[in-house]
């Protein structure tokens, strides 16, 4: 027993170490990947800072103050930010002063994914404002995973899709869309739950399933990959990475040879 405890002990304390570094690997990315992006989406114009999943949800990068009123035109009346403090440069105030809500839900870049409680908490907005003929930006950094799990929950949970056919979607409208293996993991869990309690999809109803928050650990990342029809696709490359391997390799999805 003492034995098992020092294991789970020193599995945890790696662990923590290993989000640690990941953190500091985040903020020190951040501006330069954020600089990267700009300048890709200047030079390339299909790299769009954000695109139209429906007509209720757009999905994208992180919006800079000057967005907000563009943001707003084009009808926005809810954000969803998955951004970390550091990374997140419009405040929710300025957003509340143009008549938008604001929902923020930290979580850390890269190896990371939201919570289910997070995540049922960002459906469920969207749905609300959808009801009512609003539109909801989700973004993160680059509008390619965070942001990305949350956009095929929705599709899972009020549109009845399957993970695949909901990542399928989803990238035929915005093509670099990725998903490291913790995100894959938790929207395939996340419909696993809605299975078992399937959302109230009538005007007259919101659902309100709940979830338990799912830490990113190494036996999270150790189960099911992807769909066999998903996981040779170059835009879920980042499923096959695990812990183990070097940082950088990691974070190589950052800059994929294609859109």
């Amino acid at each position: 027993m003492a034995a098992e405890a020092a294991g789970r002990r020193g599995a945890a304390a790696r662990r923590k170490a290993k989000e640690a570094a990941v953190g500091v690997a985040a903020r020190v990315l951040f501006y330069p990947t954020l600089l990267y992006n700009v300048v890709r989406s200047k030079a390339q114009a299909e790299f769009r800072w954000w695109d139209e999943v429906d007509q209720f949800i757009l999905l994208g990068a992180v919006p800079f103050r000057r967005d907000v009123s563009r943001l707003q035109k084009l009808g926005v009346r809810g954000v969803i930010t998955l951004n970390e403090p550091f990374e997140t440069l419009v405040p929710s105030s300025m957003y509340q002063s143009r008549g938008i809500d604001h929902l923020v839900l930290p979580t850390r870049d890269y190896m990371f994914a939201p919570s289910l409680v997070d995540i049922n908490q960002a459906v469920d907005f969207i749905h609300r404002n959808a009801s009512s003929g609003k539109i909801t930006y989700i973004h993160c950094k680059a509008g390619r995973g965070r942001s990305t799990t949350i956009v095929l929950c929705y599709l899972v949970k009020y549109k009845n899709m399957t993970p695949a056919e909901a990542f399928e979607y989803v990238r035929s409208k915005r093509a670099r869309v990725l998903l490291t293996r913790s995100q894959w993991k938790v929207v395939q869990e996340f419909s696993k739950n809605n299975a078992e309690f399937p959302a109230v999809t009538s005007s007259s109803a919101t659902a309100t399933a709940a979830g338990d928050a799912i830490p990113v650990t190494e036996a999270n990342l150790d189960g099911n990959d992807a769909p066999e029809s998903l996981t040779e696709d170059a835009s879920l490359s980042c499923l096959k990475s695990t812990p183990s391997r070097p940082m950088i390799k990691m974070l190589s999805c950052l800059f994929p040879s294609r859109i």
